[in-house]
């Protein structure tokens, strides 16, 4: 994406900086107080396993609330309408509420530290070592997408260059992940996603105000973009076109099924949080609490896109100097007044700061626990890995750095995201879910899956897609369709691996095999946990209920 500074510059004032000012204050304030807590590796890289279900509840949905969600999403809201509902409804809340209520007790009751660590238990070492590696080069890329994302926006909006605004928010990320560790991350997230409300909101209610409300945005784009842009569902039989160029077929499976469950269930970037919970029922209750509120960010996000369309008929047509991407930062230089102002800048710093503080903290973690521990160094005292943690997000900061400007080449940023959870986060939850509910998966089935499934995406999107050898409307089609490929190459080679290898003792399988328990999974409540309010089931399938009857306003 490019940005024209003067498009797109903001009059901001020393209120605004003052604002800005005080949030790096207070960032670097949770560091050092959270620097207190840290006296083992458990510490560092788990925050104890300590927090209460609320904590890790919005941490889980302020680590996704990064520049791929608000930048991404608005964008996707411009470009795609009201389609774009779908990635949250159908795409992100019934694959949380499967992570609660089914992959918790198997996480969590197995005291694994890493996704990856769970693989290792359950396939053995060739699978783990390779789902680590993967996930470490996928959690840098991601990392560098808000990076990149925040220095244009902040190059576009008030002036800053873009390696400043790069080493600016990479330093600090640095310096409170490096001295607290997660419990610094998390804190910092749940501030961070009330920053972001606060300055996100104010931007609709001005935005739907200067417009003509909610009908005057409905009539706008019905005139410029036709009615089905304003539904869900409308115009995604198969064979009909419509802007997202996806069927509801490629919607259900390579979205709400493939790309959704790949990614919730298995993206140690989100898990990590729920892992840090203070016994079983928080670490369930993390997803499902995070679900709520997931229910209600497009009011925030992706009416805003379709506001900056309303407004600005020439966002990212061809042509113009504006793009999708600039959606957001459009609404601000039109729509708010100093103050409110730095609190929206420091909204979208906040956003960008979570999303990659989310990224290394589970690439640290990773890293260290998975990679270095388990193959190059193993055995050392605990302090050493806590040194080593600290050095690894040094490392983990300057690389995201150096992968901010492979988002260039997208004019939307969500389908740079979409095409890397296709090649990483499907084929890992394809050989997860499979080992989870088949005894018989082996260990060379695992690896071969896994190293599969990654490869034929790849070639579905660069080969056949980007090639031109199969016609697929959209690069967001194209990913829903890499994602399918990923899941049925990594499932046939899984089966067909099992068959011809030897299978682990069904022994070693408990409490990593769906029936099979073992201790942890047993953990009884604590006491408050257990009231019927607070458990997993009525809160996971309350979430479910809600995504359901959100459709309803929107489908006819």
């Amino acid at each position: 994406m490019h940005y024209l500074a003067q498009e797109l510059r903001l009059p901001t004032n020393a209120l605004d900086y003052a604002i800005l000012g005080i949030y790096f204050v207070v960032v670097l304030a949770i560091g050092f107080a959270a620097r207190r807590s840290v006296r083992t590796s458990l510490d560092f890289f788990l925050a104890g396993r300590s927090l209460p279900a609320w904590l890790t509840g919005l941490a889980f949905i302020a680590a996704n609330l990064g520049a791929t969600e608000i930048l991404g999403m608005s964008a996707n809201g411009a470009q795609y309408g009201v389609y774009t509902v779908h990635w949250y409804w159908i795409g992100a809340v019934p694959a949380m509420v499967f992570l609660g209520l089914v992959m918790m007790p198997f996480y969590y009751g197995s005291k694994v530290r890493s996704v990856p660590e769970f693989l290792r238990h359950r396939y053995g070492p060739a699978s783990h070592l390779l789902s680590a590696v993967i996930f470490a080069v996928a959690a840098l890329l991601i990392a560098g997408v808000n990076l990149y994302a925040m220095a244009i926006v902040l190059e576009a909006l008030i002036g800053w260059p873009q390696s400043l605004a790069i080493v600016v928010a990479g330093l600090f990320v640095l310096i409170y992940i490096t001295l607290g560790g997660l419990s610094s991350a998390i804190y910092n997230e749940v501030m961070q996603f009330f920053v972001i409300l606060a300055s996100l909101i104010p931007l609709t209610v001005i935005g739907l105000r200067q417009v003509g409300g909610w009908s005057g945005l409905m009539d706008s784009l019905t005139q410029t973009q036709g009615a089905e842009f304003l539904t869900a569902w409308d115009g995604t039989g198969v064979g009909s076109p419509n802007p997202l160029g996806a069927n509801w077929l490629t919607i259900v499976l390579g979205l709400g099924f493939v790309l959704s469950f790949g990614y919730w269930t298995t993206n140690f970037a989100e898990v990590q949080r729920a892992l840090s919970a203070r016994n079983l029922s928080a670490a369930q209750r993390t997803p499902l609490i995070a679900a709520y509120p997931k229910l209600l960010i497009p009011l925030i996000v992706v009416v805003p896109g379709l506001i900056a369309l309303a407004t600005e008929p020439t966002l990212g047509q061809p042509g113009s100097d504006l793009q999708y991407n600039d959606a957001i930062p459009v609404l601000m230089r039109d729509l708010l007044p100093n103050g409110v102002l730095g609190l929206a800048i420091t909204g979208l710093l906040a956003a960008f700061m979570a999303g990659m503080a989310a990224n290394v903290s589970s690439f640290n973690t990773v890293f260290t626990y998975d990679i270095w521990g388990q193959y190059v160094q193993p055995g050392r005292p605990d302090r050493y890995y806590v040194t080593t943690g600290r050095v690894v997000t040094a490392i983990g900061v300057f690389v995201g750095m150096g992968t901010a400007f492979i988002a260039s080449s997208f004019n939307n940023i969500m389908n740079y995201l979409q095409t890397l959870f296709s090649f990483f986060n499907v084929p890992l939850f394809c050989v997860f879910i499979l080992g989870m509910f088949w005894k018989r998966a082996t260990a060379a089935a695992g690896f071969w899956g896994l190293l599969c499934g990654t490869l034929a995406a790849m070639i579905n999107y660069f080969w056949l897609y980007e090639r031109g050898v199969v016609s697929i409307p959209s690069d967001q089609g194209a990913n829903f369709v890499s994602a399918i490929v990923a899941f049925c190459v990594g499932g046939v080679v899984v089966v067909a691996v099992s068959l011809f290898t030897q299978p682990k003792p069904v022994e070693t399988l408990a409490g990593l095999v769906y029936g099979t328990r073992s201790p942890g999974m047993a953990e009884p409540p604590s006491r408050g946990d257990d009231a019927w309010y607070r458990k997993p089931a009525v809160v996971g399938w309350g979430a479910i209920i809600l995504a359901i009857l959100c459709y309803i306003p929107f489908s006819f």
